[in-house]
This record gives C-alpha cells, sequence and structure tokens, in this order.
C-alpha cells in the first residue's frame, strides 16, 4: 500500500482489469467493490458530527491535492466514501491511491 500513499493520480489512468482490480483491492482493507466492479466504498464510524466532519475536511484536502473527487454520504456520526473514475465508467488506479491515503488519514481511526 505505500506505493499507493505516496503515488499521484494520472488523469489518464486507464481502467483496471480483473487481476490488477483483485491484487489493488487486496491491499486495501475495508474497500469492498459493487457488483459490478465499477465502484469501490468504505464505511467509517465516528462517535460525533465534529469527528465526522473532521474527517470530510481531511477527505476533501486529499481529493483537491489528487484532483480526484469520491461521492459521500454524511451523518451524525459515520461518512460512506465511494470513489469510480466517472470519465473511465470504472475502477482506476486512482480510485485506488484515493483510498489507501484516506485510509491512512488520523481521522479515519474515527472514535
Amino acid at each position: 500500500m505505500n506505493d499507493l500513499l505516496l503515488a499521484q493520480c494520472d488523469p489518464k489512468a486507464p481502467l483496471m482489469d480483473a487481476d490488477t482490480r483483485g491484487r489493488v483491492l487486496a491491499q486495501l482493507p475495508g474497500w469492498l467493490p459493487d457488483a459490478e466492479n465499477k465502484v469501490i466504498g468504505r464505511r467509517f464510524g465516528f462517535e460525533n458530527f465534529y469527528q465526522t466532519m473532521a474527517f470530510v475536511d481531511a477527505v476533501a484536502e486529499i481529493a483537491h491535492a489528487q484532483d480526484h473527487h469520491p461521492e459521500m454520504l454524511v451523518g451524525y456520526n459515520a461518512c460512506t466514501i465511494s470513489w469510480t473514475t466517472h470519465s473511465r465508467g470504472g475502477l482506476t488506479l486512482n480510485d485506488a491511491i484515493c483510498a489507501a491515503q484516506v485510509s491512512a488519514l488520523p481521522e479515519a481511526s474515527g472514535g
């Protein structure tokens, strides 16, 4: 996962084939693909709204720095993040890079 933590998103990244997707997802505990393997998502739980919003702000920093933006469902004590590369119609390495960087956030440990 260290390679993913240090990587920069590439706007021309191709869709991942099944083998690559499997190897990459094995490095991302907690991140699950949808039934069509076009989206990966993970739910993060927190003790309160303040912690949830601190996490959302940290994710926003990653998204801005990588110029790759997730779908986010935000509640009082949880946030679900979903990554896909809309311009490619599925999963690229960019999604894995951002998922790895989100997982590494101190805020991701929740309450």
